[in-house]
């Protein structure tokens, strides 16, 4: 009897965990987005870095004022309407309804104007901006204004910049937190909402469906449009090694690699289970930056001696690979090729380099032959070979150099101190833009001349800010043109950053993965897994 009762007992429990397990939402049941990413991020803060990762992970947390579409056009995200005044100095934005923070607080003016004052303090294009403000102010929840000094056509260009980094807004209450440092508070507004708890550096990034968020009413186009979330989950995890990234995504274990490495688009385009899918409407950029505050790149001849000794063809070459005919593309500009503003103008010496000049510029440097610091990430298989490349190059023009080798968000963290060398500062690093960051003088990071308060290498020039300020104020596509190749052409004689090249680097997914939007960053959103 007493085993009958048991037995009995036993099989109500099971039946009544069934119930509660299938009353109960699990991963088993929920639509889980798994991707292996381009990179994991270090720094979650938006604001604080120019890291591609982690303007991603802005883009699922936060949402912006106004976004880019698929052609470049701006158009209204948050904003419902705006207003500009017959002199054009005050532009007045109402938000649009149901707009509301993570933690269930109404996005208010008040929220736009302090999250604007922290973008403006650390981004390029932003710092141009506000430049041109006179103040901000909030004269109602849903308003907010911003009072110019002198008229100028960049404003909603600087809200709806699409990429490194963008005007996300956050909280008054985060956005309040010194610029230059780091937030540890993600509340935001966007589709989906950051899981703190189940953050692991290095290990995993995961972000659930934003149930509360209103999307637009327009058809999605690029970053612009309707945000519909169509899964329950995003996982970004962290398979370092590429051949792990693509059996994983072989075997269905993952949905999606972000960036795939270029050795494998061969195998990947033949297999049936997979999608190559280009995300990107302008092609990326190769770049080569230089610590302007600590020598020896400090001399503005030992900059020049390193462009010269640049060859964008062995650095195509050796990082896309031959097999990717027609994914890489060398190019003299500093803006995309193929985009209105691009010229050769000043750069043409970038696309083959001059040797012998390189070693001879070095020679009357002055350089003392103390070894310089390149920074090389082992984890970014789409810039992972360039930094060796760059180091060939340099020592074949009379550099001595220290290749030192760390993940992608270690050297993010790093190339963000001022330091000397030996206190733990660095001397070159390379890194990829998106050609949307690129596109002219202001959008441009690498082109500013704003000293320690610019984009990590910190160049200074007052001509060159100059030249930017003027290209703000143009009003006729002429003048433009004229003024953003006259900004090329200092930032050459500068020395900003040397040119290497462009490429394309498309997504893999499942074929089961539909709705990958084509956009200057990477959008989570209107992806279906069926």
């Amino acid at each position: 009897m007493r085993v009958k009762k048991l037995v009995g007992a036993l099989a109500s429990s099971v039946i009544a965990l069934t119930a509660l397990t299938l009353a109960m939402p699990t991963s088993a049941q929920q639509k889980v987005l798994k991707v292996a990413p381009h990179a994991f991020p270090a720094i979650l803060d938006p604001f604080n870095v120019t890291a591609y990762i982690t303007r991603n992970h802005g883009y699922m947390v936060y949402d912006t004022l106004f976004a880019t579409d698929e052609k470049g056009a701006i158009k209204p995200q948050m904003v419902d309407r705006y207003v500009v005044s017959p002199d054009k100095k005050t532009y007045t934005f109402t938000l649009r309804d149901k707009l509301e923070f993570h933690d269930g607080k109404p996005v208010t003016g008040e929220d736009v104007i302090a999250s604007l004052k922290r973008w403006g303090a650390r981004d390029t294009f932003g710092q141009k901006l506000m430049s041109f403000v006179d103040k901000m102010d909030a004269p109602d929840a849903k308003t907010f204004r911003l009072m110019l000094k002198e008229p100028t056509g960049i404003v909603l260009d600087a809200l709806g910049k699409p990429s490194s980094n963008p005007a996300f807004i956050m909280p008054a209450r985060v956005a309040a937190t010194d610029p230059f440092k780091v937030i540890d508070d993600y509340t935001g507004s966007g589709p989906y909402v950051f899981k703190k708890d189940e953050y692991k550096p290095g290990v995993q990034s995961i972000y659930l469906k934003n149930t509360k968020y209103v999307p637009r009413t327009e058809a999605p186009s690029g970053l612009a449009g309707g945000k519909k979330v169509f899964v329950d989950r995003v996982e970004w995890l962290s398979l370092k090694d590429p051949q792990t990234q693509l059996n994983a995504l072989l075997a269905g274990e993952i949905d999606m690699i972000e960036q795939p490495a270029f050795e494998q688009y061969s195998q990947l385009r033949k297999d049936a289970r997979v999608s190559i899918v280009d995300t990107g409407t302008v092609n990326f950029q190769y770049v080569m930056r230089f610590n302007h505050l600590v020598p020896p790149f400090n001399n503005v001849k030992v900059r020049e001696a390193a462009m010269w000794a640049m060859n964008q063809e062995a650095f195509l070459r050796a990082q896309v690979g031959p097999e990717n005919e027609g994914m890489f593309f060398t190019c003299p500009s500093v803006y995309p090729c193929g985009t209105p503003l691009a010229s050769p103008k000043g750069s043409e010496f970038m696309v083959k380099g001059n040797m012998a000049k390189a070693q001879q510029l070095l020679k009357e440097s002055g350089y003392d032959g103390k070894p310089i610091v390149l920074m090389r990430p082992t984890d970014l298989q789409s810039i992972h070979k360039l930094p060796l490349v760059a180091n060939q190059l340099l020592k074949q023009a009379g550099f001595k150099v220290d290749l030192i080798t760390m993940d992608w968000g270690s050297l993010v963290a790093r190339r963000s101190k001022k330091d000397p060398v030996e206190q733990g500062g660095w001397n070159i690093f390379l890194t990829a833009w998106v050609g949307a960051d690129i596109m002219n003088p202001l959008t441009s990071a690498p082109l500013g001349g704003q000293g320690e308060k610019g984009w990590a290498g910190w160049a200074s020039d007052a001509q060159l800010e100059k030249l930017r300020d003027d290209f703000a104020r143009a009003d006729s596509d002429a003048d433009k043109k004229r003024l953003a190749e006259e900004v090329q052409v200092r930032a050459m004689q500068v020395g900003t950053h040397a040119i290497l090249g462009e490429y394309k680097n498309p997504a893999a997914t499942r074929k089961n993965i539909s709705g990958v939007l084509k956009t200057a960053g990477s959008a989570y959103w209107n992806i279906q897994k069926n």
